[in-house]
This record gives C-alpha cells, structure tokens and sequence, in this order.
C-alpha cells in the first residue's frame, strides 16, 4: 500500500492564523462556538492566488501583493511540516523586527520558512527551492541585496520517507504537535508499518 502525503488540512490552517492572530495581532475573545471562530479567522485572512509558473514565482507574487496591501512583515513557510510550532512562526515575526530577512533552514539544506518586509524581486531568482542548495543560493542573493537576515530555529520537513518515519514516531509520543496529523498516521499505520519495515526501521 502507498502511502500519499497531504497538504495542511483547513483544520490545522486555522489552528495556525488564530494562533498568530492572537499572538500577534489581535486578541481572539469571546468566541461563542466552532462555527463562530471559525467565521471570524477567516474574516481575518486575506487569500491571494499565486501568479506565475512554479514555487519563486509563487512566493514573489505573493510577497509583492501583501507588501502592495500595506502588510509590513510577511513570513512564508511550507505545507509539508505539520509540527511546526506556533512558537517558531512568532519568533520569526520577532526576528523581522531586527532583519530584512528572517529564514528558517532545514536540516538537508533547504529552508521551511521564509519572511520580509518589502517585495525583493530577485530574492528567488534561479529557483533551486527544494533543493539541497536552496539555502544556499538564497543566501548568496540576500547578500548582493546587502539586506541582513535572520535565522529561526533549523527544522526539518517532509520530503522523503525517512522524515514521514521520523514525523510519525515524534507526533506518537507528543501527538498534540499536529493533532489531525496524529490522527491521519493512526488511520494508516498499516500502511506506515509496512513504510517502517521497507526502510528497516522497525
């Protein structure tokens, strides 16, 4: 049996917004029920569509459009990292306080989180995300751009079968990390006990 990896469900998105929205920008009270709370986070976030072809031409798009809206600091961060702890996202809105920059780096090289305070058009120029010289290369355009930048805590996310393995045995012992991601992995640990004895990580 295959196992297929998934995006955030809207559950754990708005989980993440009305934690930064209450730790950041506004106090989130009074909510009366799920419904409510519900309604009122999605009042609050504003969705734009990515322009262009492919992941730098996404974040461009969408860092221009929010710096056009008036936002002021801007963080990115990926789909694939369910565990990721409000802690980080906020300390990464700290971080922009001091830098043009904020990055959060993962263990192989690449970068799970990405933040600014103005739209650099060649800040993700010659693609390399999702590479092993994705950090790398961006740091080396941060630096021609003369923009100081920040770093978060290093993390890793989900690209190969060894990370879903070690995501799995993390939420098994501290599953309120990713409640829902937790679930999914209960659901289907048939299919992760057959991904664990393939690997030789039983």
């Amino acid at each position: 049996m295959e196992t297929t990896l998934r995006p955030l469900t809207l559950g754990e998105i708005l989980d993440r917004t009305a934690e930064l929205y209450r730790t950041n920008f506004l106090l989130l009270a009074g909510i009366s029920s799920i419904y409510a709370g519900i309604l009122l986070v999605l009042s609050l976030v504003q969705i734009a569509a990515q322009q262009g072809e492919g992941l730098a031409a996404g974040l461009t798009s969408v860092f221009r459009h929010f710096i056009s809206v008036g936002r002021q600091h801007i963080i990115a961060f990926n789909s694939d990292s369910p565990h990721l702890a409000p802690a980080v996202l906020n300390n990464a809105f700290e971080i922009l306080t001091r830098h043009d920059v904020v990055i959060g780096p993962t263990h192989d090289g690449g970068y799970y989180l990405v933040g600014a305070k103005a739209a650099h058009f060649s800040l993700f120029e010659g693609d390399g995300l999702g590479t092993r010289s994705a950090l790398e290369r961006l740091l080396t355009r941060t630096n021609a751009l003369q923009l100081s930048t920040g770093f978060t805590e290093a993390f890793y996310d989900i690209d190969i079968a060894d990370d879903l393995l070690l995501l799995e045995h993390e939420l098994r012992t501290a599953p309120e990390k990713a409640p829902q991601t937790a679930a999914w992995f209960d659901e289907w640990k048939q299919a992760v006990a057959q991904l664990r004895r393939n690997s030789g990580k039983l």
